[in-house]
């Protein structure tokens, strides 16, 4: 091995060894011999593969492979980020871009946790689960769910081409979306049955709190006696804010538990609630982040009942570590468990009532627009919830 890979292989593992070593954010502390062992291994198969490899192979790109694997091996929402990546992941906010309403994770290639609804993307028919195996000609088979949305940014009115593989399909299909900034309110309510009120959350943000005390006071007007709170394909958002509009329905003295790897810290209740209603929620794998909080912190204190699927798993916070090539290491430093201590985070939420959904072939339309089999069973399971 050459002094010069022995060099990049130093600057790249020395921050790893470091945070490990001293109990930091990749994890519990590990005796020093066994990091050792780990590390010398290691420097082989960088040795066995730089004098054997059938062609020569830059200390660079063996690094940035190894540090992509080490982060791909935690969860979906670490990753490691070149400095280009780290660059543009500090200016996410272009002025003047606009995305399709798609949130994503990875699952070998990037994958759709849930779109926006009113977006592009929702309009197109994208699910919960879909793989896009190309953005624009890019493949995603190795890439980080930052660079992915970066990629999805643009100009408004410019064209985007997802290659997505749904299910078990063999071939792609491509599909191509106008960037814009489409999207429906984050909050809204009608009557779906008499004394039942239907509640639409699409996002948690400063405003839903609010918005919910306002819709639920509009119900009540309406006679409502019981609650339908839909989170399906609700996956963005501040988790504060989905603990916040929690706190409406609930009067427990704790709502979820913050972890990180030193300390567990209860997030708390706050006082009497203003909605006493029975509710069920509805729930799908595009429920994640804040929705699953609310639905987590509702569901463990037995304030409401779920029907559907089993929600996301994703609710973790990420920390920024910068390493000495310019990059960065984007890991999940914190994540919520339930009341009584269960994981959310690469778990979910599982509902109640599990309600089968069938697959929609992408392109294919729905049979019928207006069933909803989800919502039709979280009636009948509301009807026979006893009102308070």
């Amino acid at each position: 091995m050459t002094d010069r890979t022995r060099f990049v292989i130093l600057m790249v593992t020395a921050p790893i060894l470091a945070y490990t070593l001293v109990g930091g954010l990749l994890g519990r502390v590990v005796a020093r011999e066994d990091t050792y062992r780990h590390l010398r291994v290691f420097e082989d198969v960088v040795s066995i593969v730089t004098d054997n490899y059938v062609e020569p192979v830059e200390p660079e790109r063996l690094m940035q492979g190894a540090l992509w694997g080490l982060a791909e091996g935690l969860d979906p929402e670490s990753a490691y980020l070149t400095p280009d990546d780290l660059s543009q992941y500090e200016t996410d906010d272009a002025s003047g871009e606009v995305g399709v309403g798609l949130v994503l994770t990875r699952q070998y290639y990037i994958q759709v946790v849930a779109a926006r609804d009113g977006s592009p993307a929702a309009a197109a028919g994208l699910r919960p689960g879909d793989y896009i195996r190309a953005i624009d000609d890019n493949p995603t088979r190795i890439m980080s769910v930052v660079r992915g949305r970066q990629l999805l940014r643009g100009e408004p009115g410019s064209i985007l081409t997802l290659t997505i593989i749904r299910g078990n399909a063999a071939e792609p299909v491509e599909v191509e979306l106008e960037r814009g900034g489409g999207r429906s309110a984050n909050v809204t309510s009608r009557l779906v049955a008499p004394g039942v009120g239907y509640l639409r959350i699409a996002e948690f943000d400063d405003t839903t709190t609010d918005a919910i005390e306002a819709a639920t006071g509009t119900l009540d007007r309406q006679r409502a006696e019981r609650l339908l709170i839909d989170l399906r394909g609700t996956a963005t958002g501040a988790f504060e804010s989905g603990i916040d509009a929690a706190r409406l329905f609930t009067s427990a003295d704790t709502l979820v538990i913050r972890e990180s790897s030193t300390e567990q810290e209860p997030v708390n209740g706050a006082g009497e609630p203003a909605i006493a209603w029975p509710v069920v929620i509805l729930t799908d794998p595009g429920t994640a982040g804040a929705a699953e909080l609310f639905a987590a912190a509702l569901t463990d204190t037995d304030r409401a009942e779920t029907v559907g699927l089993r929600t996301a798993g994703r609710v973790a916070e990420q920390t920024l570590i910068r390493l000495p090539d310019g990059g960065g290491l984007l890991l999940s430093s914190t994540r919520y468990l339930t009341a009584s201590g269960e994981p959310i985070h690469r778990v979910g939420v599982e509902p109640a009532v599990v309600v089968p959904v069938p697959t929609v072939e992408l392109g294919q339309a729905v049979a019928d627009p207006d069933l909803d089999p989800v919502l039709d069973r979280a009636l009948e399971h509301l009807a026979a919830m006893p009102t308070v």
